[in-house]
């Protein structure tokens, strides 16, 4: 069985014993959450309210950044040249299971 969960802004499909890296969330390592599926597939497609229904339930392993990123503006003739970076914070989870 796996489900669609939306954190972040993003979706991730999951199953149980996964382990995803979404943007960062409050809470500790060991801390447990709940997430709200918005598809649950498996031997039959659930979505909408029979989806909501279920939840899935995840474990904080820990926290961190991501490889830093370059961002590089340039602009001819002119000589405007900026480089900047970017470390993302990410969070990761661990899929404990999907409960309905």
């Amino acid at each position: 069985m796996f489900a669609i969960i939306q954190t972040g802004g993003k979706q991730y499909r999951v199953q149980e014993g996964d382990v995803i890296r979404v943007e960062k969330l409050s809470g500790e390592a060991g801390d447990k959450l709940d997430l709200k599926a918005l598809m649950v597939g498996g031997e039959q497609v659930l979505f909408g309210d029979d989806a909501a229904k279920f939840t899935v339930s995840a474990e904080v392993v820990d926290h961190g950044k991501l490889k830093k990123i370059y961002i590089r503006k340039y602009k001819s003739g002119v000589q405007y040249r900026r480089r900047t970076g970017h470390r993302q914070q990410f969070t990761a989870l661990k899929i404990t299971g999907i409960q309905g």
